[in-house]
């Protein structure tokens, strides 16, 4: 049984203004959980039910001071999935160090992303093609979101993902300046270079003017049906293959 401190807390921590006050996120479930045991990541508190803490004995071991036994029910209660029979694991908020000017390597640049699932979902992409750096606006999504993390599948630790004031940090790049407009250059045209920045803008609004005015070419993906548009993850994913079969 949780104490209503420990209720109360894990519940704030939904909202951005208590992530950012504690500097601390929740991470739901039982594969991401088991996943973050073997992270970097600072993890202050375990809420977990007696089942998972019969399953992973061994694993739980280490953290064995900072575990509360929870039933079902409170875990449903206070987390953001519909079901949890696992854990949650309140964790240490981390701050990733950027550079002025980045490495040579291909990176995605996420102008007012402001849907959580699709964050969640790019985060996903960019693990699974290999891109390990998320450049977002101050008005994308938050990482640290429920949702995001959920959406995620676990890859936000593999993923750096900042926050930027993305004109300032545009200006100081030394690599190519890709932006996905629906009147670029045919994506399955273009030979891409080794190295780069991949810029998606918001669905309904497109790239900001700001950043605009640092994109050095423009790419489309071609349509051939009637669609209006591209949900930004899809597009997201197309270009990041495109991207590497390119290099391939």
């Amino acid at each position: 049984m949780l104490t209503k401190q420990t209720v109360k807390f894990t519940k704030s921590l939904q909202i951005k203004k208590f992530r950012r006050l504690y500097n601390q996120f929740i991470i739901e479930g039982e594969k991401t959980v088991l996943e973050v045991l073997t992270s970097d990541f600072n993890i202050q508190k375990l809420l977990i039910t007696s089942y998972f803490q019969n399953k992973y004995k061994k694993e739980l071991q280490p953290f064995s001071d900072r575990i509360e036994l929870a039933g079902d029910k409170e875990l449903d209660d206070i987390g953001s999935l519909q079901s949890n029979d696992s854990a949650i694991a309140i964790c240490e908020i981390k701050n990733y160090e950027l550079p002025k000017v980045l490495n040579p390597e291909w990176v995605l640049v996420l102008d007012n992303v402001n849907d959580p699932g699709n964050l969640g979902t790019i985060i996903r992409i960019a693990d699974w093609y290999g891109i390990s750096r998320i450049i977002c606006s101050e008005d994308t999504a938050d990482i640290y979101n429920p949702k995001v993390i959920n959406s995620s599948k676990g890859s936000f630790l593999r993923v750096q993902v900042c926050y930027v004031n993305l004109s300032e940090f545009l200006a100081r790049q030394k690599m190519d300046i890709f932006a996905a407009d629906l009147q670029g250059e045919n994506i399955h045209k273009i030979v891409f270079p080794d190295a780069g920045i991949l810029v998606m803008g918001n669905e309904a609004h497109g790239i900001s003017a700001d950043v605009k005015k640092y994109i050095t070419r423009t790419i489309t993906i071609p349509q051939f049906g009637k669609a209006e548009s591209l949900n930004v993850g899809i597009a997201t994913a197309i270009c990041c293959d495109r991207i590497r079969s390119s290099q391939s």
